[in-house]
């Protein structure tokens, strides 16, 4: 129950709960409907952003799941996420519903994800994060040279996606079709969380020694991790190839990898909250840096040419920010903010 100075709780259950008063269930509803609403004010150009936060935010949520909540480092994230896209895009090719696709893609991807996870049973810490760089390296190198599935250096093309007959054809219609599978994502791990296979993933995260004397299934259960990972990582991939419409195995290299990695330290590990503002914070970065250039340009004519370097740069300078300063990431920052006027004017 609310309290006049905090939360208080009289079951576990009732702690455990998604949303522990009205005001959280409706400043989320307010928050979803204003959601809804942005495609009927925005220009194409802000839907397009829109879209891809929809997407970074389903990858950054699976990686999270593994290694922020289960402790696995990965750094083949973005070869998983290709692998969904390629198994996506050949399954509608072919004639295969979008929907069944997309599980197609999401099924493909965890059981590349579990068979490169089956180090992770002797591995832990730097080795797992090169075995997984191992797998990045070499999902890249069937990307470009297996033409068969992936159609090489040429790429694939797509068409929209199509549900019952309709077409998601545009920005407008292809937000609609990203926040639901970005909702429903953040739901499921959400409530993964609330189980026993969530715990145990807390449990091997902390300390996995004890995790194990007290029955938790090591092997077992970081299998799953991976797979449940990358299954939602290759449901983000197959929804990156039918918004692009065209698919490329340069958009899958390390850069994504860590790009996604990036996501989930700025935001916060093992932080659904964190994923999704680390997912937003590196969706808009480059669109600042890209407005902040364009302003620049009649006092520096040359910045333009300059533009990657100076992406690079920034994004660098503010991952070694982040780390220094708020090493917890955002969602911890967000949660001393809402401590200190939960508890005003009795905040210490």
């Amino acid at each position: 129950m609310q309290g006049n100075c905090g939360l208080f709780f009289e079951s576990y259950r009732a702690e455990a709960g998604l949303f522990n008063t009205g005001f959280q269930r409706w400043s989320l509803g307010l928050f979803v409907a204003l959601l809804l609403l942005c495609p009927l004010v925005l220009d194409t150009y802000l839907l397009s952003v829109l879209n891809l936060m929809c997407i970074a935010v389903i990858g950054a949520v699976s990686l999270n799941l593994l290694t922020g909540i289960c402790g696995q480092i990965s750094l083949g994230h973005g070869a998983f996420i290709g692998v969904g896209a390629y198994a996506a895009a050949q399954a509608t090719l072919n004639g295969v519903p979008f929907l069944a696709a997309l599980l197609l893609g999401g099924g493909a991807s965890a059981l590349v994800g579990m068979f490169f996870g089956v180090p992770s049973l002797r591995l832990k810490g730097i080795y797992l994060a090169i075995a997984t760089l191992a797998a990045q390296l070499i999902l890249e190198y069937v990307f470009l040279h297996w033409e068969t599935a992936t159609g090489g250096s040429r790429g694939l093309m797509l068409e929209p996606p199509k549900i019952l007959g309709f077409s998601f054809e545009g920005e407008r219609r292809m937000f609609y079709l990203l926040f639901a599978v970005a909702a429903c994502t953040l739901a499921v791990v959400a409530n993964v969380m609330r189980t026993r296979h969530g715990r145990a993933f807390v449990s091997i995260r902390d300390f996995y020694l004890s995790a194990e004397i007290a029955g938790v299934n090591l092997f077992a259960y970081k299998l799953v991790a991976f797979g449940l990972s990358s299954f939602l990582a290759g449901v983000a991939g197959g929804l990156w190839a039918h918004y692009t419409l065209f698919l490329s195995g340069e958009q899958f290299g390390i850069g994504l990898s860590i790009t996604y990695l990036a996501m989930i330290v700025i935001g916060g590990l093992g932080s659904i909250v964190g994923s999704v503002m680390g997912a937003v914070f590196m969706t808009l970065l480059p669109e600042v840096l890209t407005a902040a250039t364009r302003s620049l340009t009649g006092v520096f004519p040359d910045i333009s040419s300059q533009l990657a370097a100076l992406r690079e740069g920034v994004f660098g300078l503010t991952l070694m920010l982040f780390l220094i300063f708020e090493p917890e990431g955002l969602a911890n920052r967000w949660r001393l903010v809402k401590s200190y006027w939960k508890l005003y004017p009795f905040a210490h």
